[in-house]
């Protein structure tokens, strides 16, 4: 999996994150949490967005050149992006659990309106993300 070094800066309930190799890839939030998980999704969006017409996908810089760059500022500090990008193909996986934690998935799909697929798909990307 591939990471982008991210900015992080702020206090109290006001947070953002900046992607340096991303030029206005940034996110927002109230906590360093939900501004890195906002990040996250932008970073996402923006190089599918560039994959999709083309263009080419930028590589990580990695940490120690982002802070010999000056790109770090007094208060802030670095946090790993990770980058999850669909494929656009699907693939079969043949996966081992217990049977209760099966039905749990199942009734929590269907109360979404997903299939038990697209359900874990969504809980192994909102977990990889959070990392």
């Amino acid at each position: 999996m591939t990471y982008y070094v991210g900015v992080l800066d702020g206090a109290e309930d006001v947070w953002g994150v900046r992607i340096p190799d991303v030029p206005g890839c940034v996110g927002a939030g109230a906590s360093p949490e939900l501004a890195i998980a906002d990040v996250t999704i932008a970073l996402r969006d923006v190089m599918a967005h560039k994959r999709g017409g083309g263009f080419a996908i930028p590589a990580p810089t990695s940490v120690s050149a982002i802070l010999a760059s000056g790109e770090i500022e007094a208060g802030e500090t670095t946090v790993m992006i990770p980058l999850v990008l669909d494929s656009g193909r699907t693939v079969r996986a043949n996966l081992t659990m217990d049977a209760g934690l099966l039905d749990a998935i199942d009734e929590a799909a269907a109360l979404r309106g997903v299939t038990r697929s697209a359900f874990i798909a969504s809980a192994a990307r909102d977990k990889i993300e959070a990392m």
